[in-house]
């Protein structure tokens, strides 16, 4: 009964000994109205009729309910007080007048009116307004009695019932006192305690059902502390952790003696938590109880440190993505500078070479101006890669998909590439199966994947080498590579390609020219048409670089973000395409999921 009235109390009011009062008063207030029931059935049928009865009744049980109910709330105690202490001196009256006057046995529950008083409010103020009801109650008879019931009833035995049944709830009541101090002092200390500890302290069953918890809920999960009964706790915890909290008790069962389990739970709409959820972070600590063998005591504390990284991981996040903002921009705002002086150079470079305003008077000013003519498109080819990187990151890279053969891209990057290939004495073949069709790409961006590949391929070539440019469709999917037979990456290195202004060096890659914005341009490109890419080399024996795309284009397009840094060297997956392309994969990996990070291969 009491636990049924506390769960009535508003979870707002937090104070004990606030609530022990609300709780009594409700209990009071629930109870009364079947006393004054079984009284008026008998008292006032014989004396007024049945309608008259029912009336009595429904008025009794509406007012005392509907009272209870805003003490329940946020109601005053005092107003409430006062109003129950009215209604009890009228229906004292009534009852006592109906009953024979005060020389029935009725008009000893006068005695409740005080003492009820004092029961709920704890205090000899309250006493007393229960003691002036008490005797407002018994003077009224002599007023009203005449008026309402002119005969004059004989008091009967039968009426010392209801004086009997009201002690017999006091007696029920004040028994709970009468117990062993000790162990009363035990259960006052230990109260004691669990309001002391910041965390809420639940006594649990074999099976994890909980039979009580401390006041803290209150405070701590926005709950009473009755909800989390039985099964209230575990319907709280998040999906994804109840198997961890099932694990964590039978291991207890099977004789482990703390156990640890981090968990999310559910609180109240109304509990004030962050946009992110009402599930929020929590400790639990498991042990055995131990003066039950097959209970366990629970101790669940907000986990603070998990919400402290949380959001230092949130700022660090921020910081982080500003930096990129600016670097971006700064990369942007440099790039757009440079372009118009270098287009400058350009052009005047190429009309001296022209000797459009007379000859050169010494063949090594002609030779000078062809290096500032080739250096200066080679600085552009570096500020348009830095452009093209930095639009997309900022997710503002315009990609424009159209269906085209993909076979006519691969003949395009031969034509652009042969003439370097052909320095280097290096062939430049294509094996492009028939089945490739077309693809709905943007054009320019499969070019510009192809070429840079391409130029990546022949420069790290030696003379006599050989470079391919591979394709074949598979299912939904087209696959194309670059395979050439150049100086290959080590394996501790592969970690590091895709990252932009990173190359690799060492005894052999240290002579090549390069920014290293390649790849990294290459792998931007990819990540907006949701395509993978992998790279698989042996130090000495060549390099494949493996592509494979949506033959139907890619299905968002517009202001995707795309992150350009590699991830770790330890991540592992499979890479079907040098199956197709028939060769073998030796040494390590990189392959490229759709957010854009490299993974290792075996």
């Amino acid at each position: 009964m009491a636990a049924a009235c506390d769960r009535l109390v508003h979870a707002s009011v937090v104070d004990a000994g606030e609530r022990r009062c609300r709780r009594r008063f409700v209990g009071a207030m629930l109870v009364a109205p079947f006393l004054v029931a079984a009284a008026a059935v008998v008292l006032v049928t014989a004396r007024l009729g049945a309608s008259a009865t029912l009336a009595v009744i429904f008025a009794t049980v509406g007012l005392c309910w509907l009272t209870g109910l805003l003490v329940a709330q946020r109601a005053r105690m005092a107003f409430a007080g006062i109003l129950a202490l009215v209604m009890g001196a009228l229906g004292l009256a009534c009852l006592t007048t109906a009953a024979g006057g005060l020389s029935s046995p009725v008009a000893l529950l006068a005695l409740a009116l005080p003492v009820e008083a004092f029961w709920i409010g704890n205090s000899r103020r309250a006493a007393l307004f229960g003691g002036v009801a008490a005797i407002s109650g018994l003077a009224l008879p002599a007023l009203v009695g005449p008026v309402a019931f002119p005969e004059v009833m004989t008091p009967q035995a039968w009426q010392w019932l209801l004086p009997l049944v009201w002690g017999g709830t006091l007696v029920a009541r004040f028994g709970r006192f009468s117990g062993d101090p000790a162990a009363q002092d035990a259960v006052q200390a230990e109260s004691e305690l669990e309001a002391a500890i910041d965390g809420v302290v639940v006594h649990m069953g074999r099976q994890g059902e909980v039979l009580s918890a401390s006041a803290q809920a209150r405070t701590i999960l926005m709950l009473v502390p009755e909800l989390l009964a039985g099964s209230g706790l575990f319907d709280r915890i998040h999906l994804s952790d109840r198997v961890a909290y099932l694990n964590a008790l039978a291991d207890l069962r099977e004789g482990a003696t703390l156990r640890r389990v981090e968990m999310r739970v559910r609180l109240p709409q109304n509990a004030g938590c962050p946009s992110g959820g009402n599930y929020q972070p929590f400790v639990l600590d498991l042990t055995r109880a131990p003066e039950n063998d097959d209970g366990f005591i629970a101790l669940l504390r907000r986990n603070d440190e998990l919400v402290d990284m949380r959001d230092a991981l949130a700022a660090a996040s921020d910081a982080a993505a500003a930096a990129e903002i600016a670097k971006s921009r700064f990369l942007a705002a440099v790039s757009h500078e440079l372009r118009t002086p270098l287009n400058a150079i350009i052009g005047f470079s190429d009309m001296l070479l022209h000797e459009m305003f007379g000859a050169f008077s010494d063949p090594r000013q002609k030779e000078y101006v062809g290096l500032v003519r080739e250096s200066g498109h080679h600085l552009l080819e570096v500020v348009t890669s830095i452009l093209d990187v930095s639009r997309i990151e900022a997710g503002t890279y315009a990609v424009e998909p159209e269906p085209f053969r993909f076979a006519e891209a691969v003949d395009m990057c031969r034509d652009m590439m042969q003439v370097l290939a052909q320095r280097k004495t290096i062939r430049l073949d294509a094996q492009v199966s028939g089945d490739a069709g077309e693809i709905n790409a943007d054009r320019r961006a499969v070019q510009q994947i192809l070429i840079n590949l391409a130029s990546n391929a022949i420069k790290f070539t030696l003379e006599g080498g050989e470079v391919v440019i591979g394709a074949r469709r598979i299912g939904s999917r087209l696959h194309f590579w670059v395979r050439d037979t150049g100086i290959g990456i080590a394996e501790e290195n592969l970690a590091n390609l895709g990252k932009p202004f990173t190359q690799i060096h060492n005894d052999y890659t240290r002579r090549f020219e390069g920014t290293g914005l390649g790849l990294s341009l290459v792998k931007g490109l990819v990540a907006l048409h949701e395509g993978t890419m992998s790279i698989e080399s042996t130090l000495g024996e060549g390099t494949i670089v493996s592509i494979s795309l949506p033959v139907e284009g890619p299905r968002g397009i517009s202001g995707k973000l795309v992150r350009l840094e590699a991830a770790s060297a330890d991540a592992k997956a499979s890479n079907p395409e040098p199956e197709s392309a028939g060769e073998s994969v030796k040494g390590g990996a990189m392959k490229e999921g759709r957010d854009g990070a490299f993974r290792k291969t075996a």
